[in-house]
């Protein structure tokens, strides 16, 4: 008899509640039950027989799959619940008309681009380290940045034990309180911009990510959000298939 299981992760993934590796931590902190039993990390469903909940909301498969991008502003968080009752992105997408979560994340003071899918393998494939995707940001920063501190966060930085990759780094604007920077880096490290900036002496003011692998954020109001079109799907999808480097 075929075997139909498939790992409690991917079904989660592929019904739309999280990406593989959110489902796995969704999983570790005892939030998911298979049958009514509290699942553990490895187990195996079976789509059509098991009944399978997440806070004990039952969750199904979705045929629909649906990609979008947000312009986030400050003050959301990027997930689709708080516990301390913040502002979620997961509240500018209600009328998506499915269930979908962020690919990747941004910080709470932090805006722009953001992908929310219903595709965890989709999401998977885009956010994971080995496919070094670019994402580029407009920061500014207080006061002035001179060409030193530009050239050691460009270089690389030693962040919490581990050194950046190298970036390009090129500034937009100069001005006696302020100065604009241009930010293009392959890494999704937490906060790594605001710590490389932190870490040379320089205060951001202002953060906002404008760019994904080539797809731009363009003129979308902020907290609005569009369908990706297929110019821009073709362009992520051949990152997100691409095969991982071993």
């Amino acid at each position: 008899m075929k075997d139909n299981k498939i790992r409690l992760q991917k079904f989660l993934s592929e019904c739309g509640v999280a990406s593989r590796r959110k489902a796995e931590e969704l999983i570790a902190e005892g939030k998911v039950k298979v049958n009514g039993r509290i699942a553990n990390i490895g187990d195996k469903v079976d789509a059509k027989r098991d009944k399978v909940t997440v806070r004990g909301k039952r969750i199904a498969s979705q045929n629909k799959k649906v990609y979008i991008m947000l312009n986030k502003p400050r003050g959301y968080v990027t997930t689709l619940s708080d516990e301390y009752d913040r502002k979620t992105v997961s509240d500018l997408v209600k009328d998506v008309g499915v269930r979908v979560f962020p690919v990747g994340r941004l910080d709470r003071d932090s805006e722009g681009l953001l992908f929310l899918t219903n595709d965890g393998a989709f999401a998977n494939g885009i956010t994971h380290p080995s496919k070094h995707v670019n994402k580029t940001y407009a920061v500014t920063v207080r006061g002035a940045a001179d060409d030193e501190q530009i050239e050691k966060m460009s270089s690389g930085i030693l962040i919490e034990g581990r050194k950046t990759l190298p970036c390009d780094i090129f500034v937009t604007e100069r001005k006696p309180d302020r100065t604009g920077l241009r930010f293009t880096i392959s890494e999704g490290r937490n906060r790594q911009i605001r710590k490389m900036c932190e870490s040379v002496g320089l205060e951001v003011i202002r953060l906002k990510r404008i760019e994904i692998a080539g797809v731009k954020l363009g003129g979308l109001k902020l907290g609005a959000w569009r369908e990706l079109n297929e110019r821009e799907m073709t362009r992520l999808s051949s990152i997100s298939e691409k095969r991982e480097e071993v």
